[in-house]
């Protein structure tokens, strides 16, 4: 029962206020504006990753990175490899395919890619579904295993850049990330 019921309970047969009528016509008019620059946003926006996928099983995946990272693993100068915290630092050829694994609760290999170089990047889970978040940038892409996304990825600063898993994962969710070094 309403707090104060309206005088004709036949409300919906009431004419529309010009006010009223001029308010839906606003929110019309707003909501298929917004609907039509969403997609031309797509395109002039440069926001989104335009990227391919490809199925694949976590294992096909876990052994492409592996040997990825057997291959180009960086060397010190005494020949032995480069590893931080157990992890390889791998070094891709200039232009060439980038292998990364998301899998509980890590990103691996820690990558070095040059400024100002365009790379293929591939990206897949291992596991569960998880988050990839470029920090600083504004690059998210959610994680499936079982797909390859390879999209372009052309570094404009260097520095080290973090990466953050943002898909709720398991109990050590909070400690999945990784690195990406970019050098001049």
């Amino acid at each position: 029962m309403a707090i104060n019921p309206p005088s004709n309970r036949l409300w919906w047969k009431e004419p529309i206020h010009s006010v009223e009528l001029g308010w839906i016509i606003v929110a019309f008019l707003w909501g298929l504006f917004m609907f039509f620059f969403m997609i031309a946003w797509h395109f002039i926006g440069d926001q989104n990753l335009s990227n391919e996928t490809y199925r694949v099983t976590p294992s096909a995946y876990e052994d492409k990175v592996a040997a990825f990272a057997e291959e180009y693993q960086k060397k010190d100068a005494n020949g032995e490899p480069v590893e931080e915290d157990g992890v390889p630092v791998v070094v891709p050829p200039e232009g060439g395919d980038v292998y990364l694994l998301a899998r509980l609760w890590e990103f691996w290999p820690i990558l070095e890619l040059k400024k100002g170089v365009a790379y293929r990047f591939h990206l897949s889970s291992a596991d569960w579904q998880h988050g990839f978040s470029l920090q600083p940038t504004n690059i998210n892409i959610t994680v499936h295993p079982g797909y390859e996304h390879v999209f372009k990825l052309t570094p404009t600063s260097s520095g080290v850049f973090g990466i953050v898993c943002n898909e709720y994962c398991g109990i050590g969710h909070h400690t999945m990330t990784g690195r990406i070094r970019v050098v001049e």
